[in-house]
Order: C-alpha cells, then structure tokens, then sequence
C-alpha cells in the first residue's frame, strides 16, 4: 500500500502556546515528513515490498549489524515515527491519566524520576534518533533510544511515548538547546491520553 501523508490532528499553530510553533510544523510535517513519504513511494514502487505492512516492511528491512540503514528501511521508518510523532502531541490533554502516574511511577520510582531518565535518553542520543518510552513483551516499561529512524517495531516493543531529537524537529524554536526541547515536550505538549491508550 503506497505511504499517505495525513494531515495533522490539530492546526498547524495549535502547539504556539505549548512550545512549538507553526513554522516548526510546516517545516517538520510538510517538508520532512513529505519528503520520507514521496522518497518511500518511489523506493517501495515495483519491489516485494510495496504492498506490504509498515511494520512488515521496517521489520524485513532492519539490519542490526548496521548503522546505515537501506532507503526503504530509513523512509517507511520516519514515515512511521512522525505518524506516532503527531498523535502523540496536542494542544490539550496534557495532564496525566492516574492509571498511567500509577504504572510509571511503580516502574521508575517517581513521575520526575521518569522524565529525567527520558530527558537524558533524547539529550544523550549522539546525532539524530529518537528517544522511546516502550512496553517490552513481558509487559516492562524501558526507556531507550535508537539512531536516525530506527524504532521500537526493530525490536519488537510497544512505543509509548516517543520523542523525535533530529535537529530539524527542534532547531526553529529552541536552537541548540536539546534538553530544553525535551523539558518542554513533556511537560506541555505530550498527549498523556494518547500514552496511556497505548498501555
């Protein structure tokens, strides 16, 4: 099935007053995240795997014992991780459901606790990739972090929550201050209903 842009859950200036402005969004949804769909497109056309699954297609094309990833893998990935991206995002919502305060902070010892360790994940990852809240198999919560597109569907994890630390999705509003734009995802513009559906 060919790769579809959706629109945004929200307007583009809907995010101004939670830390994230409108030319951030036409930047990152418009011209990025159009690019990996318009460059999967033509990269799926013709193969084995163009009218496979998303999660079909990022699983048959991972290659653990590498760091440069194929075409295919890098744009059908990215397409996936902004498609999560979005949804986990929005102008509302932003408190946080008691069941899952309860589950994360029975799994990190404390909320704060929680956000630290997810903040140091994205401000750790050296380059571009991903900062990840994910539900393993046996029903753990883990904190990771993955290089350029790779995500939770390589490993066969639930994403929770996960936070895009390429410079394209933070420069525009907080230049150089990666920690800063972590902070600021969690506290203002994370969509704690959309987590908590996913537990």
């Amino acid at each position: 099935m060919p790769l579809e842009l959706k629109d945004l859950p929200y307007s583009h200036d809907a995010l101004e007053s939670n830390g994230m402005s409108k030319e951030t969004l036409e930047f990152h949804h418009d011209i990025h995240h159009k690019a990996y769909v318009d460059n999967g497109n033509k990269l799926l056309s013709g193969t084995e795997w163009e009218n496979k699954s998303l999660e079909d297609i990022i699983k048959g094309n991972y290659d653990s014992s590498k760091v440069a990833q194929n075409g295919i893998f890098n744009n059908v990935s990215q397409h996936w991780n902004h498609t999560q991206f979005w949804e986990m995002m929005g102008p509302s919502n932003n408190n946080m459901p008691s069941e899952l305060e309860k589950t994360l902070t029975d799994q990190f010892g404390s909320i704060d606790n929680f956000k630290s360790a997810f903040c140091d994940a994205g401000a750790t990852q050296f380059g571009s990739g991903w900062c990840w809240l994910v539900r393993e198999n046996d029903g753990s919560l883990k904190i990771t972090k993955t290089e350029n597109g790779v995500n939770p569907v390589c490993f066969n994890q639930t994403a929770l929550l996960g936070c895009d630390v390429w410079e394209h999705s933070y420069y525009i509003d907080f230049r150089n201050k990666r920690p800063a734009y972590l902070e600021n995802f969690l506290n203002k513009l994370v969509n704690w209903e959309n987590v908590a559906s996913r537990m």
